[in-house]
């Protein structure tokens, strides 16, 4: 047993989600959303790398001496998985520990909207899901590929840095690619992807252009492609797909995602105040033909307004959601007050609205 998993023993019984060792600090968990120290000794550079080498595979210890960053996945037999970051700051090495439960929560276990179940069923296109780092995108996605899992007989493939979730084969095959351990680059999975026979395509995330131009013409090829993008908004998540194209290829751009496009989820993680935990809020767009249409023409602008209008689709602003929390007494008001996009409709919930300095 290597030290440090008494530190992950640790923090799986009290339910924590992160664990952050850096030198010249005591190691820190982040349970329930806050950071909290754990009475232990400051930490020193040599020791900590001693700590962490104790786990790493040599090719990484070399990636990380070279670089002063690294990424990788562990796992404690029995406990669960962690996906892994060391990287260099001023006092010394640092490294942030994420856990992912080794049982996969269902759609019903996480309260999504039910059409997460259609977009599981989808024949083809393209899916996304955004939100901030620690949203809990891959919770959802791991959910949504488990019901596909077991609802279809297709071939599931997943491209990930590092791979989280795993899923066992139920009625699907899956197979599941880490990139620096089976492939070199999301790049090039995608580009061999394509001559795999899959059904279903996961890319852990469109980093680049090449990326996102190689998951679009999955999906327009027909393949099912889901990924994920650190956006906070529907609107802003095509904005953003966009925008990485040089001016001259944005047109054809737009073009190619309105025809590929089947929905986008973005979600905002929210500290329960019921009971320990956290639960998400989302905001679900469905790629109808107005979107489309929109998405063709450059009026992103105008899609929170169909949005707005499109809940017969299965569409859900992101307000919509957070009121559903807060009137079932599920989130903090000042929280839902803070995180929410039109922050007049929670103003009446606060017993002081609070003013934003950014609006003065």
């Amino acid at each position: 047993m290597a030290q440090i998993d008494a530190f992950f023993k640790m923090m799986h019984e009290l339910g924590a989600s992160d664990l952050h060792l850096s030198t010249g600090s005591q190691p820190i968990i982040r349970l329930h959303g806050d950071l909290q120290r754990i009475k232990y000794k400051t930490l020193e550079h040599e020791e900590l790398k001693k700590m962490l080498y104790e786990i790493t595979p040599e090719n990484k210890v070399k990636s990380f001496e070279e670089t002063g960053d690294v990424d990788f996945s562990y796992e404690v037999p029995n406990l669960a998985r962690y996906r892994v970051n060391f990287f260099m700051q001023r006092r010394g090495a640092a490294a942030v520990f994420r856990e992912i439960p080794q049982k996969i929560l269902s759609i019903e276990d996480l309260g999504l909207p039910s059409i997460m179940k259609r977009m599981a069923l989808l024949p083809k296109g393209l899916v996304l899901v955004t939100g901030p780092t620690g949203s809990g995108k891959s919770t959802t996605l791991a959910a949504i590929i488990d019901y596909a899992n077991k609802t279809r007989k297709d071939h599931i493939l997943t491209i990930e840095d590092p791979i989280e979730f795993v899923h066992e084969p139920v009625h699907c095959l899956i197979n599941q690619r880490e990139v620096g351990r089976d492939t070199s680059s999301f790049k090039a999975a995608l580009r061999g992807a394509l001559r795999e026979d899959p059904d279903i395509i996961l890319v852990g995330e469109l980093r680049d252009l090449e990326t996102i131009e190689l998951a679009l013409e999955a999906a327009e090829t027909g393949h099912l492609v889901f990924g994920t993008l650190h956006t906070i908004s529907a609107s802003k998540t095509i904005d953003r797909i966009i925008e990485v194209f040089p001016g001259e290829m944005q047109g054809q751009i737009r073009s190619s995602l309105s025809e590929s496009l089947r929905a986008i989820i973005a979600q905002t993680l929210f500290k329960r105040i019921d009971k320990p935990g956290r639960v998400a809020a989302l905001e679900v767009l469905i790629a109808t033909p107005a979107v489309r249409n929109l998405i063709r023409e450059n009026k992103n602008f105008q899609i929170n307004s169909v949005i707005e209008t499109g809940k017969k689709y299965g569409m859900q602003p992101l307000d919509d959601a957070i009121m559903k929390h807060l009137q079932k007494k599920i989130i903090d008001s000042e929280d839902a007050y803070n995180k929410a996009v039109n922050k007049s409709k929670f103003k009446d919930f606060l017993s002081e609205p609070p003013q934003d300095f950014t609006e003065v």
